[in-house]
């Protein structure tokens, strides 16, 4: 094996093995930067050993031991922690080079961590980065590159992370009751924050970004499989399933969005929509009261069932979406609810209900206002009107290629075609 051959092979290891080898850590010596920093020395070594001696047969549970005696190396130097020394000590004498982490330990440390690294005392971009950190495998200069912020930014977000849950003593456990519900929300929102950058970038030159949609969707599957009887957790994973279904018929050869009443359906994923369809019938099976992301799965169901956009059930879209304004009240929700409505009832009932949206403080700076907008004017013959919002529009959107779709539009408003 070529040193090249074998770094990859150690990429690929490391994708797969190293939130279960943080998270055992984080058990162990119960603190994530420790954790991390022990696990990043275990890679090391690898990096060093293995282009030469070869990639052992469980490079799994190599990682582990490798961890552990940096582990006890640590507390050795420290002069501390005997009894916890002993403990590894005695742990690392009796797994050898099997498995250093008992199998049923591992689903619970990844719940843990998964729980760890999203708390509420973080901010929502301190909890992204360290999630996608942790979890994900990625270094800083991906996730970086993934938000098109600077490389020391996220360094700094994640050190920051790490240092607020030392300092808050945030416990190192899966919460229960009521502060369960609340904790996991957060989980999946962070979740749904990376699919939703992947699935329609917020800025830069392009529209999608596929492996951060691909992320998401494997932690939303191991959360799936260490909480398989939360129905809001299978809702989540049926709506990514669902979306990222449809990827291949968003953007051109080029890059350039495409619509969804444009898309080429005969190139959405069907082995995907089999999948979010199975999740999004076990989340409605597990509970009567539908939450939040099994209404929007619930909703991109009635689009992947649809054979063509006139097939498409718009009246029971606007129904789904009035249901999801009762759980999650939100100025965005109605402007989704009014497009529904506009394509079950017509633009002019529609159009009232957007210009009612149009003095709201939170949709000040959004762009799809003046663009739902602009699209509804348009329909009803008055161009000049359309135009001037779709310019508004482009002017908000930080997307290049949204931008330029977007300016395409209100040059074709005021030749009077949009």
């Amino acid at each position: 094996m070529t040193v090249t051959e074998a770094h990859r092979t150690i990429d690929a290891v490391w994708r797969i093995e190293s939130a279960k080898l943080i998270a055992a850590l984080v058990r162990m010596v119960r603190d994530v930067g420790l954790a991390e920093e022990l696990a990043q020395d275990a890679l090391v070594a690898a990096l060093e050993q293995w282009p030469s001696a070869g990639v052992p047969s469980n490079p799994g549970a190599w990682l582990m031991t490798i961890a552990k005696r940096r582990a006890i190396d640590h507390f050795r130097h420290l002069k501390m922690a005997e009894r916890k020394h002993e403990e590894l000590g005695l742990d690392l004498e009796t797994t050898q080079d099997a498995i250093a982490v008992e199998p049923d330990e591992v689903p619970d440390d990844l719940l843990r961590l998964i729980f760890t690294a999203c708390h509420p005392v973080l901010k929502t971009e301190a909890r992204v980065a360290l999630t996608l950190r942790l979890l994900g495998g990625l270094t800083t200069d991906e996730i970086a590159r993934a938000f098109l912020v600077p490389e020391s930014t996220v360094a700094q977000r994640i050190v920051r992370a790490k240092r607020t849950l030392a300092q808050k003593k945030v416990p190192y456990e899966v919460p229960v009751g009521a502060e369960l519900a609340e904790r996991l929300g957060s989980v999946l929102e962070v979740v749904y924050l990376i699919f939703n950058e992947g699935y329609s970038a917020t800025a830069g030159d392009d529209w999608m970004r596929p492996a951060l949609c691909a992320d998401a969707m494997r932690l939303g599957r191991i959360l799936a499989g260490l909480a398989p009887q939360e129905p809001e957790v299978l809702g989540l994973v049926a709506l990514m399933e669902l979306q990222a279904s449809r990827s291949r018929a968003r953007v051109t050869a080029d890059g350039e969005p495409i619509l969804l009443m444009d898309q080429n359906r005969a190139k959405w994923d069907r082995l995907l929509i089999g999948h979010g369809l199975a999740a999004l019938a076990r989340a409605e099976s597990l509970s009567a009261r539908r939450g939040p992301y099994t209404l929007q799965a619930a909703i991109a169901a009635c689009h992947a069932r649809a054979g063509t956009p006139e097939d498409t059930d718009w009246a029971r879209i606007a129904a789904l979406y009035g249901e999801l304004a009762q759980v999650t009240p939100s100025p965005v929700v109605e402007l989704n609810r009014a497009v529904a409505v506009s394509m079950a009832a017509g633009p002019e009932a529609a159009l009232p209900l957007v210009d009612a949206l149009t003095a709201e403080p939170a949709l000040a700076r959004y762009h799809l206002l003046p663009t739902v907008r602009g699209d509804l004017l348009a329909k009803v013959g008055r161009f000049e009107e359309a135009e001037a919002e779709f310019s508004r529009a482009a002017s908000l959107t930080r997307n290049a290629r949204e931008r330029d779709l977007l300016l395409a539009r209100a040059k074709q408003a005021s030749a009077g075609n949009a």
